[in-house]
């Protein structure tokens, strides 16, 4: 028997906060990486695949 989880399909709108109604505690069980014009970034709190836009905080 394989016991290994099989990774959950992506959403379209995925949030890091969990109080977002687009937060999907079992994506964040595994690695994820968010590729943006082929450089990976580490400072995305949200994305929407279908609108195509990235949510990254602003220095105050």
């Amino acid at each position: 028997m394989n016991d290994t989880k099989s990774l959950p399909p992506l959403p379209d709108r995925l949030s890091g906060n969990p109080r977002s109604p687009h937060h999907v505690e079992e994506i964040f069980e595994h690695s994820i990486r968010i590729l943006l014009n082929g450089k990976e970034r580490f400072d995305v709190d949200e994305y929407c695949i279908s609108e195509g836009w990235v949510k990254v905080p602003s220095p105050k």
